[in-house]
């Protein structure tokens, strides 16, 4: 059966960029290299743009863009596709986006998720594997990234574009594989973001995979598909993570596919950037208790009421950072905010229950959401 190999972020960065600008592949995967020689396929999420110049854009949050000869280590690592839909590749802007296209084309990689205008990003790529026609398709949720019809960018997460797009190239592969871009980063799943996944397996998906959140979600079968609800970074050594445990833990996914398309699901634990360079086997002992936690994980978030119940301490616990976040407050007011004080003090009853329409109402946000991807403000 052919196998198709899905890793996380990429992002050659800190102490693993030299080993990606000299293509040292032995000290960027060690003892994974195996895996990625033995599979049919192997797929990767670039969380970066690659650039010869640095054109960032503004945007909140941090800029990554590194050097074109980086992408020398994703190609000796055997890296046959990029998936680009993430909230990064245009952190550089247009032009960052078209270098980093170019010179995985040169390398002979290809990509998915993004491109010129909306319908080239929303493009289903296909890779015929042994008779199996594996369809690939890449969404992102919409921060500084998404393309537009007329602008360059990521394919944004859209159920109602997700099924038309499906429904009308569903004659073109056997297995679809659906990686998606978003999530709380080191939280997972959301009840949204599970019934999302869901949604997308009824819909014709045989394998959805969440990256993003850095942290690793559980997994479940659901109606015969496979749902990863985060996966944790293959090679990113973010210095203000480096004392969090959970960002340097994650698996590969190993999908078999038979020729009726049914498939069986393999994960690989590792231990990435901790401390040296590069990402490793974990050794047994850790990886039989990682994979006991994975598994509890993975049984507790097939109760709906579990999920909900996280999601709400999840929202509890930062809530006032995201209230700071929603009325503009710059570092020292949301650090007077850190517990609340501004907003219990400053913000009566009304001015928030008028914040709360606008957010929760669909029309009055999708006003906002014009407004400012229109820059009318």
């Amino acid at each position: 059966m052919p196998s198709v190999l899905i890793a996380a972020d990429i992002c050659p960065i800190e102490g693993n960029r030299p080993h990606f600008l000299n293509g040292d592949v032995d000290a960027l995967l060690h003892d994974l290299l195996p895996e990625f020689a033995q599979a049919d396929l192997c797929i990767a999420n670039l969380e970066c743009s690659i650039v010869e110049r640095k054109t960032p854009i503004r945007k909140t949050g941090p800029v990554f863009g590194e050097p074109s000869a980086c992408i020398n280590g994703i190609k000796a690592a055997g890296i046959h596709i990029l998936c680009l839909a993430n909230n990064h590749i245009l952190d550089h802007g247009a032009p960052g986006l078209e270098n980093t296209l170019a010179v995985c084309a040169q390398a002979g990689i290809q990509t998915v998720g993004v491109g010129p205008n909306l319908d080239a990003a929303r493009r289903i790529l296909i890779r015929d594997l042994g008779g199996v026609r594996v369809g690939i398709l890449a969404v992102a949720e919409h921060e500084f990234s998404i393309a537009t019809k007329n602008t360059p960018g990521a394919n944004p997460l859209d159920l109602l574009d997700f099924v038309r797009n499906v429904n009308s190239h569903r004659d073109q592969f056997d297995y679809l594989i659906v990686l998606l871009h978003g999530g709380d980063e080191f939280f997972v799943p959301s009840p949204r973001i599970q019934n999302t996944c869901r949604f997308m397996v009824e819909m014709g998906a045989n394998a959805v995979i969440v990256q993003h959140p850095h942290v690793l979600g559980g997994y479940e079968d659901y109606r015969g598909g496979h749902i990863v609800y985060g996966q944790g970074a293959l090679l990113m050594d973010e210095a203000i993570y480096r004392d969090r445990q959970s960002f340097h833990e994650g698996f590969l996914v190993k999908l078999s596919i038979a020729p009726d398309a049914n498939s069986t699901m393999e994960i690989v634990p590792f231990i990435q950037s901790s401390p040296a360079p590069g990402a490793r086997r974990m050794d047994r002992s850790k990886e039989q208790e990682l994979r006991r936690q994975l598994a509890q994980r993975s049984a507790a978030i097939r109760d709906d009421a579990w999920v909900q119940a996280e999601w709400l301490k999840f929202c509890d616990q930062n809530k006032h950072s995201y209230i700071s976040g929603l009325l503009g407050h710059n570092r020292v007011l949301s650090k007077l905010n850190s517990r609340g004080l501004l907003t219990r003090f400053l913000y009566n009853q009304r001015v928030l229950l008028g914040v709360r329409n606008t957010v929760l109402c669909e029309t009055h946000r999708e006003a906002i959401e014009t407004i400012f991807n229109h820059r009318l403000i």
